[in-house]
């Protein structure tokens, strides 16, 4: 009867766990979706900047600006380290932070940028440098401060170059680890039909105030926008990872709830059958 009454409370739990991993999976889904509807409609103002800074930037000199000269030589990396404030979104830290261990083995080299709580306590567990930690309930609102730390420092001479080391959304069920560096900004290059195209319309217009003074303000948002970009990415890729991890747990409460109830019919089958069998006897040793 114990045994019975146990496995009762356990199908009930399996149930309740069923129900809430169920729930957390729609959520995430929905979750997800936004993110990928928010890198979209960020994707036709990425590629307008990319164009203006290779417009402007193609053919200048590198010293015409700290954020495209190279950095000091002696200074260490700076990694801006973008992981999750939750858990519960399966190997998805786990091998981000196994990759950051082997982009960045030296720990006297480099330093760290967290935004989320799950990278803010893997740097301080293995004993890296934590110059600064971003982590917040929306991460996409810490963009703007993040890259005004890391533009100032570089600017600065106290950094050779950064990464941003995020996880970038392939699908839903393939997310990669990911590591771009942003600074030294490093133009893109034109194709071929634009470099003739530029040449033929170089005559016809100024840049006012100058080339200077509009990279100025144009490449330090530059650098924000690729940081942004790679916020929306790991968004996408925690909640998708969180969507799939549910579901696996969703599929698993189910098989365990089909295997407990399977148990628990078989022990009422042998109650009843000694129960008849008791009768039996009983009637039996009457006559």
């Amino acid at each position: 009867m114990a045994t019975i009454r146990l496995i009762q409370k356990r199908i009930k739990s399996a149930k309740n766990i069923s129900q809430i991993t169920k729930a957390m999976q729609m959520v995430a889904a929905s979750r997800m979706r936004k993110a990928q509807d928010a890198a979209s409609a960020a994707k036709p103002y990425q590629e307008k900047i990319i164009e203006a800074v290779r417009q402007l930037g193609s053919g200048v000199q590198r010293d015409v600006h700290r954020l495209l000269s190279q950095g000091n030589p002696d200074g260490k990396t700076l990694v801006i380290l973008i992981s999750t404030n939750k858990g519960l979104c399966g190997g998805l830290n786990t091998n981000l932070f196994r990759q950051v261990a082997r982009w960045f083995p030296d720990k006297n080299k480099t330093e760290f940028v967290t935004l989320g709580k799950k990278g803010q306590r893997f740097v301080v567990r293995t004993g890296n440098i934590l110059t600064a930690d971003f982590t917040a309930d929306d991460l996409i609102t810490a963009a703007q401060p993040t890259t005004d730390l890391f533009v100032r420092s570089f600017i600065a001479g106290n950094y050779r170059d950064v990464f941003v080391v995020y996880n970038h959304f392939v699908s839903s069920l393939r997310q990669e680890p990911e590591r771009i560096r942003v600074l030294p900004i490093e133009l893109p290059e034109l194709p071929p039909e634009e470099e003739d195209t530029k040449a033929r319309e170089t005559g016809s217009f100024l840049i006012e105030p100058s080339v200077r003074e509009v990279l100025e303000s144009l490449l330090p948002h530059y650098v924000e926008v690729q940081l942004h970009t790679a916020l929306l990415q790991a968004l996408a890729s925690e909640h998708s990872a969180r969507m799939i991890a549910m579901k696996n747990a969703t599929d698993n409460a189910k098989g365990l709830i089909g295997d407990l109830t399977l148990m628990y019919n078989r022990l009422r089958q042998e109650r009843i059958t000694y129960e008849i069998s008791d009768m039996v006897t009983a009637k039996v040793s009457m006559e």
